[in-house]
């Protein structure tokens, strides 16, 4: 076993970053596990209406497992030192991922157009807990975003390397997180009424 005191302070603190990106995934883990035990709850409700999922939904996911593969070969490559396709790939990662939110909106559209909407006239439990999770993990999104944002930034301009990637790593670890919470979510919207 290591003892963590007598590590150099540079290896300290990326233990100490690691740790608390853990932490927050797991928080919003536990907030997924919540909306989607409420969804679960409700759905016994009398008033409950099945929604049908647009299929913008079902594209934007092949999208969102691209950009997971995007980064996991820009982490490849920033690993064997190849710093331009490290940039390109990252680059490209946040084009799709960018495409995946814009996706997601004409998905928001479809549904206002089968005449679901997430509050008022026409709206129903099942359809606005659609929209409350889809908005929530588009939040989440939005910040894996700007965390590519930052990450593509500093590949661009070679402040990372096969020795130094800490922050690559961290930022890859929640990109990758809010992929799978979207398979997850997916699966679990399509699947929930067979299910429960």
């Amino acid at each position: 076993m290591t003892d963590i005191t007598q590590l150099p302070i540079k290896e300290k603190i990326a233990r100490s970053k690691k740790q608390m990106m853990w932490f927050a995934i797991m928080s919003l883990m536990m907030m997924f596990a919540g909306l989607t035990s409420a969804y679960i709850i409700s759905s016994s409700r009398r008033d409950w209406v099945e929604v049908n999922l647009p299929t913008e939904f079902y594209y934007s996911t092949g999208v969102i497992l691209l950009s997971s593969l995007t980064l996991f070969l820009a982490k490849k490559s920033l690993k064997s030192n190849n710093l331009s396709g490290a940039s390109l790939l990252t680059f490209l990662t946040f084009l799709l991922g960018t495409t995946f939110v814009v996706m997601q909106f004409m998905a928001f559209g479809s549904l206002t157009d089968a005449g679901i909407f997430f509050t008022g006239k026409g709206s129903s439990v099942a359809g606005s807990f659609i929209y409350i999770m889809v908005m929530a993990h588009l939040a989440h999104i939005l910040a894996g975003l700007i965390s590519l944002t930052i990450i593509s930034f500093k590949a661009v301009t070679k402040k990372y390397s096969k020795d130094n990637m800490l922050g690559f790593e961290l930022g890859a670890t929640f990109w990758h997180f809010v992929d799978v919470l979207w398979i997850f979510l997916l699966l679990f919207l399509v699947f929930a009424k067979d299910i429960f």
